[in-house]
C-alpha cells in the first residue's frame, strides 16, 4: 500500500490547520502558496521598517488553536506567546462619550450602568447570558459539524424541530434583537458592530451573531510578534510534523481524471501528483474557473452576495490626545445611513465608523509607546474592487474624513507614514472576490447554511478557508481546515493509501464529521 499525499492550496489559517492535522497523521503534505510567506489574510505590511498586522487583529477562541496543536502532539505556547487583555476595546461616540468593555463581565456591566443607567446594565447582563446560550448551542452542532442543515442543526443541538431554533434567534436580525436588550442607541451600535466581524450589516445579519459577544468575553488575546507571527508558528509546527511548504508556487489548475482530483498544475507548468487536494482560496476563485475547469465544475453555482470589503491604513505615526488602547472604535453618527451608503449606494461612507488597532499598546496600565507607533485603521467599504473600485480622489476624501473623525475625538496622528489598501488591492490579493474579505454576505437566516462545506462534487477536492463553512475569522478558518483534513482522511481511506499514524494525534480534535 503506497503512502498518501495531499496538496494544500494556500497557507492561510485554514490551509495551515489542514496541513498540520494531516502531517500529524503521517500524510505526506505539500502546501503550495503563491505568496512569499504563510498567512493569507493574516498579512503584515511594512511601514517605516516595521511590520504592521494588516488583516485580522483580534484573536478569540484560543482553545481552537490549543486543540489543534495538542492533537498534533505539540504545545501552542512552545511556538507563540499570547496574552489576554483586561480591556476588550475602547469605544468613542461623537457626543464625546467613551465606554470600555472588559474581560470581566461584571466590570462591563458596571461600566455600562455608569454610562447609560442601571436598566441598560441589566439589559447587558441578559444579553451576555443569551449570547452564551447561543454560543453553547452552536459550538458543536454548527461550528464543528461538517455542513449542518437547519433541521440537522435542530437535532444535533438537542432541540425538537425547527420552531425550537428560535432559541438561537436565526430568523431575527441582529439589530432588532439588540433592541430587546438595549434602549440606548449607542449600545445597539456597539454590539451591532459584531456583524462586521463577518463582513455583514447589523440590519440584515441574523441575531445568532450575538454569540460573538460571548467569544470575546471568553478572552481577547494579543499575539506576541503579531498575528502574522501566528501564521509562521502554524507553518513551523506543520513542517516539524513533516509538511513541505513551497512559497511563490502559484497553482493554476486542479487536475482531475477518472472522476477524481489527482493533483495540481503550477503556473510554471510543473504538475504535482496527489491523492487529494485541499483548496483554501476563496470559493469564488474556484467557481469562476481560476483553478481550471475541473474545480469550476465541482463548485459551480450562482454567485452569492458578497460580504464587506474595506479601506485600510497601515500606519507609523506619533499619537497624542486620545488615550488609545489596543482596540479602539470611533463610531459614526448615523449607523443606518452608514450601511445604506456602503451597501445601498455602493460607495464609501461620508461619516465612517473607524476601527483603530494600536499594535504597540495593550491595557490601560501598560506603558505607552514613545515616539512613532504602529497603527492599523479600517473603514468598511463595498466589495466592488473588480467592477467599480473607489477612485483615488474618493479614497483621499475618505482618508480626510477618517482623520477628521479621529481629531474630533481628540486624537492627533502626526509624522504619519502609511500604506493604504482598498477594495481594488484586496481584489488583486484575493482573486474573484471583488475585495470581499469574508466570503458571502451573512444576510438572512439561511445564509450560514448556504456556505459551501468541505466536500465538492469532485471526489478528492476539498475546501477550507473563511469563505466556506463555518465562516470567516481565524478560529473559524482553522475549524474549516480541520473539517477538510478529516474529509481528506476519509477519502484516503477509501482510496486504500496508507496513513502512518502519529500516536499523540487525533485529528477529530472534537470535530464532528457526522
Amino acid at each position: 500500500m503506497r503512502e498518501s499525499h495531499v496538496v494544500v492550496i494556500g497557507a492561510g489559517a485554514g490551509g495551515l490547520a489542514a496541513a498540520l492535522d494531516l502531517a500529524a497523521r503521517g500524510v505526506a503534505v505539500t502546501v503550495c502558496e503563491r505568496a512569499a510567506a504563510p498567512g493569507g489574510k493574516m498579512r503584515a505590511v511594512e511601514v517605516a521598517g516595521r511590520a504592521i498586522d494588516s488583516g485580522p487583529t483580534v484573536l478569540t477562541m484560543r482553545w481552537v488553536l490549543e486543540q489543534l496543536f495538542a492533537d498534533a502532539g505539540l504545545a501552542l505556547e512552545d511556538y507563540v506567546q499570547t496574552r489576554r487583555l483586561d480591556v476588550l476595546a475602547r469605544h468613542h461616540w461623537q457626543d464625546g462619550s467613551v465606554l470600555d468593555l472588559f474581560a470581566d463581565r461584571e466590570a462591563s456591566a458596571e461600566a455600562i450602568g455608569a454610562f447609560a443607567g442601571p436598566a441598560e446594565a441589566r439589559g447587558y447582563r441578559a444579553f451576555i447570558a443569551r449570547a452564551g446560550r447561543i454560543f453553547r448551542t452552536l459550538e458543536a452542532s454548527f461550528m464543528q459539524a461538517e455542513r449542518p442543515s437547519p433541521l440537522g442543526l435542530a437535532w444535533r443541538a438537542g432541540l425538537r424541530g425547527l420552531p425550537a431554533l428560535a432559541r438561537v434567534a436565526p430568523f431575527a436580525t441582529l439589530w432588532s434583537e439588540l433592541g430587546r436588550h438595549f434602549k440606548d442607541a449607542r449600545l445597539r451600535q456597539l454590539f451591532g458592530r459584531y456583524a462586521t466581524y463577518c463582513g455583514a450589516s447589523p440590519f440584515a445579519a441574523p441575531a445568532t451573531l450575538m454569540l460573538i459577544a460571548h467569544a470575546e468575553q471568553e478572552g481577547v488575546w494579543i499575539v506576541e510578534g503579531g498575528m502574522h507571527r501566528l501564521a509562521r508558528a502554524f507553518a513551523e509546527a506543520a513542517a516539524r510534523r513533516g509538511a513541505v511548504f513551497r512559497y511563490r508556487a502559484e497553482v493554476a489548475a486542479v487536475l482531475a481524471e477518472t472522476g477524481r482530483a489527482h493533483g495540481v498544475r503550477l503556473a510554471t507548468g510543473e504538475e504535482i501528483e496527489a491523492d487529494a487536494v485541499i483548496a483554501t482560496a476563496d470559493h469564488a476563485a474556484l467557481r469562476t474557473g481560476l483553478f481550471g475547469p475541473a474545480a469550476a465544475a465541482a463548485t459551480a453555482g450562482s454567485a452569492p452576495p458578497r460580504s464587506l470589503s474595506a479601506v485600510t491604513w497601515s500606519l507609523a505615526a506619533r499619537a497624542s490626545g486620545f488615550p488609545l488602547l489596543r482596540h479602539n472604535v470611533f463610531f459614526s453618527r448615523d449607523y443606518p445611513e452608514e450601511f445604506e451608503t456602503i451597501l445601498g449606494r455602493r460607495r464609501l461612507p461620508d461619516d465612517p465608523t473607524v476601527y483603530l488597532c494600536a499594535q504597540d499598546r495593550g491595557d490601560p496600565n501598560d506603558a505607552e509607546p514613545e515616539g512613532t507607533e504602529r497603527l492599523f485603521c479600517l473603514v468598511n467599504a463595498p466589495a466592488d474592487g473588480d467592477t467599480r473600485p473607489p477612485t483615488a480622489s474618493e479614497i483621499a476624501r475618505c482618508e480626510e474624513r477618517l482623520f477628521d473623525r479621529l481629531r474630533q475625538a481628540g486624537l492627533t496622528l502626526s509624522e504619519r507614514q502609511a500604506v493604504v489598501t482598498g477594495p481594488e488591492q484586496f481584489a488583486a490579493l484575493f482573486p474573484a472576490t471583488g475585495g470581499a474579505l469574508y466570503g458571502r454576505a451573512l444576510h438572512g437566516w439561511s445564509a450560514a447554511f448556504r456556505r459551501p462545506g468541505a466536500r465538492t462534487r469532485l471526489p478528492g477536492l476539498l475546501l477550507a478557508g473563511g469563505s466556506v463553512h463555518p465562516g470567516a475569522g481565524v478560529p473559524m478558518a482553522i475549524l474549516s481546515g480541520r473539517l477538510a483534513a478529516a474529509a481528506a482522511v476519509e477519502h484516503l481511506s477509501r482510496r486504500s493509501v496508507s496513513i502512518r499514524r502519529f500516536a499523540p494525534a487525533a485529528i477529530s480534535g472534537g470535530i464532528s464529521t457526522a
